[in-house]
C-alpha cells in the first residue's frame, strides 16, 4: 500500500455544527466534536483510496487542540498529512484553518488502523451475541 497523500476538505459551519447543537457547550460556535469529525474525515479521505478491497480504517487515537472559535457561516479548511506508517497503523498530522484569514483553529494527530471490514464487524457480532 502506498503512503497516504495530504487530504484537504472544506466545510462551512452551520447551525447543526455548533457546540450548542452537538451538546459540547452552549455557544453558537463550531463544536469540538464536529471539528474532530471533520478532521477524521480528512484522514479517511487521505487513506481510504489506498486501501485494499474489503478493508477500511478505524480511529484509535486522537490528540487535538481546539485553539480558536469559529462562528456560524465560517469556512473551515481541514487537512491531514501522513506523519508515520507502520504496517496497518497510520498516524496523521491534522490541522484546521479559517479559510478566509488562514488563522489556525486546531492542530494535532489522529491515528487510524487498517482492518478487514467483515472480520471487524463479525467480532462485534460475536461479542454482542455472547453478552445476551
Amino acid at each position: 500500500m502506498s503512503r497516504p497523500e495530504t487530504a484537504t476538505l472544506t466545510f462551512v459551519v452551520g447551525d447543526d455544527d455548533t457546540a450548542a447543537a452537538v451538546g459540547s457547550g452552549s455557544l453558537p460556535v463550531l463544536g469540538t466534536p464536529r471539528l474532530l469529525a471533520w478532521l477524521e474525515a480528512a484522514t479517511c479521505a487521505g487513506l481510504e483510496p489506498l486501501l485494499p478491497q474489503g478493508s477500511t480504517s478505524v480511529g484509535t487515537r486522537v490528540q487535538v487542540e481546539h485553539l480558536a472559535a469559529s462562528p456560524v457561516g465560517a469556512e473551515v479548511e481541514v487537512s491531514a498529512s501522513s506523519a508515520y506508517e507502520d504496517g496497518r497503523l497510520h498516524r496523521f498530522t491534522v490541522s484546521a484553518r479559517d479559510a478566509t484569514s488562514g488563522k489556525v483553529l486546531a492542530a494535532g494527530e489522529i491515528t487510524r488502523v487498517v482492518v478487514d471490514a467483515e472480520r471487524f464487524l463479525a467480532r462485534l457480532r460475536d461479542t454482542s451475541s455472547r453478552q445476551t
